[in-house]
């Protein structure tokens, strides 16, 4: 215990250090790759670092429903934390006599949480390995090449519906809104490439938390299409191998091991540049169809975004509007049709709902309308302004494994809400690129309960609001 309070104790100054250092040396240095350690007989040798230092401020953490559902829990409400991460790292590639390149990397995580974060937690830390890998790619000319890997390797498909986060970060390993870990622990990834089209096969084992280790594996395949314009349209399946992890029943116990057996089919597409009248609009879309035989399952999702640039303005901005569903589990039918998020990206600019409420309801039985207004008053800064309006699928349906189930006054089990609006979220957020490897990000955001969240409280429900601010360093 000692060691991890000295560690801990060390992070904050350690980091800063190391970020004024670097940004120093980089500047200095501009036109020097200054990642190359090694470069001889066609071997290269690569460092890489990130860091990360984040203070968080919340108030009325969700909507103080703990004082209603759990009140013997002695849930703080409102809380203030600082976290940070570290992640060193070495990568090479060699270059073989047959023109293949043979490569890999092998990087590591130190994060802690200062103070106790919003799932009451904190004053808690750990070291774990990131990426591992070995890899081998070749490009074989006429425009067909591939690239296969072995070991610990991030790994995101599509828009990041489905596939993307495929490691957990916050309660026993700190750093819970950073989420500095992202890569698989192990994931056997093969890639074959001709001219714009790739298909990409794979095993993936989520590097999850050991308090919640669901023993989850997934296979399967992904083909797309990219055009030089910047559109594309693919299609990812994946199917769930192995399982311990609950789905939450209406009125019931959690059952464990359901998700195994679970097959998901995302189909998603983006446009190209169009011309005349449709010049600066773009849109997006993305429809996935779940099914489970041996559970029962039958689910659906999608999401559909158009952007509009203004071309015309004097600061480069563009608006952003999109809809997105995930089906809930309907009480009067005996199909079960929770849809199963498995592992997706879940930042506010991709499959987040809402700012704050994605803490909260993850992508099941639940639909948002958004918008995002982003301008660029200079060239290093950004002003990003973002809306949602959640509500829920179905009513009396899990939103949340477990979230907000409760006794009414006959002493019955309810689950999720008996009003469909939840919540409308509202986050303000600026970037500053402060130089090429260190970015500075503040926001400020406020989530207004709705009506369904307010029948759980049994009134009136104050909003949740908070803000942070961070700076990361990446060399």
């Amino acid at each position: 215990m000692k060691a991890n309070e000295n560690f801990a104790a060390r992070i904050p100054g350690t980091m800063a250090g190391v970020v004024v250092l670097f940004a120093a040396t980089r500047a200095l240095s501009q036109d020097r790759d200054l990642t190359l350690i090694y470069d001889q007989d066609g071997l290269k040798v690569r460092g890489h670092l990130q860091l990360g230092l984040n203070a968080v401020a919340e108030n009325n953490l969700f909507w103080d429903l703990a004082a209603t559902t759990s009140p013997e829990s002695g849930f703080d409400p409102d809380a203030e934390w600082l976290e940070g991460y570290i992640k060193p790292g070495l990568s090479f590639e060699r270059r073989l006599n047959s023109d293949a390149i043979f490569y890999g990397k092998l990087s590591a995580v130190a994060s802690y949480t200062w103070g106790t974060d919003a799932f009451d937690t904190g004053d808690t830390g750990d070291t774990t390995l990131e990426e591992a890998y070995l890899a081998l790619r070749n490009d074989l000319g006429t425009g067909f090449s591939y690239d296969i890997s072995l070991g610990a390797r991030e790994l995101r498909l599509g828009s990041g519906m489905l596939i993307a986060s495929g490691a957990t970060s916050g309660f026993e390993r700190g750093a819970l809104k950073f989420g500095p870990r992202k890569a698989w622990e192990m994931a056997a990834i093969g890639r074959m490439t001709f001219d714009k089209t790739t298909g990409t096969f794979f095993y993936l084992d989520p590097n999850e938390l050991p308090s919640t280790d669901g023993s989850n594996e997934l296979a399967g395949f992904d083909l797309r299409t990219d055009t030089l314009e910047g559109g594309y349209v693919g299609a990812t399946f994946v199917s769930v191998l192995n399982s311990n992890s609950p789905y939450p029943q209406i009125g019931g116990a959690p059952v464990i091991g359901a998700r195994e057996g679970t097959n998901t089919l995302n189909f998603y597409a983006k446009t190209n540049p169009f011309s005349g009248n449709l010049e600066n609009w773009n849109f997006t879309s993305d429809l996935a169809y779940q099914r489970n035989d041996d559970f029962n399952l039958d689910a659906y999702a999608g999401r559909v975004t158009a952007e509009y640039k203004f071309a015309n303005m004097a600061w480069s901005s563009s608006v952003a509007i999109g809809y997105h569903t995930f089906s809930g589990d309907d009480p009067d039918t005996t199909t079960y049709e929770r849809f199963d998020p498995l592992y997706y990206e879940g930042s506010p600019s991709a499959w987040a709902t809402g700012s704050k409420s994605a803490s909260t309801f993850i992508n099941s039985n639940v639909n948002a309308l958004s918008l995002a207004l982003r301008i660029k008053p200079a060239r290093r800064d950004t002003w990003t302004l973002r809306y949602a309006h959640i509500r829920a699928n179905e009513l009396n349906s899990p939103i949340q494994f477990g979230q907000a189930t409760r006794l009414d006054s006959s002493g019955n089990v309810i689950a999720g809400v008996t009003d469909a609006h939840l919540a409308d979220d509202v986050f303000l957020e600026y970037s500053r690129v402060i130089n090429r490897s260190t970015f500075l990000t503040a926001g400020v955001s406020v989530s207004f309960p709705g009506a369904g969240i307010e029948d759980v409280v049994g009134g009136s429900a104050d909003p949740w609001t908070g803000g942070f601010l961070n700076v990361v360093f990446n060399f």
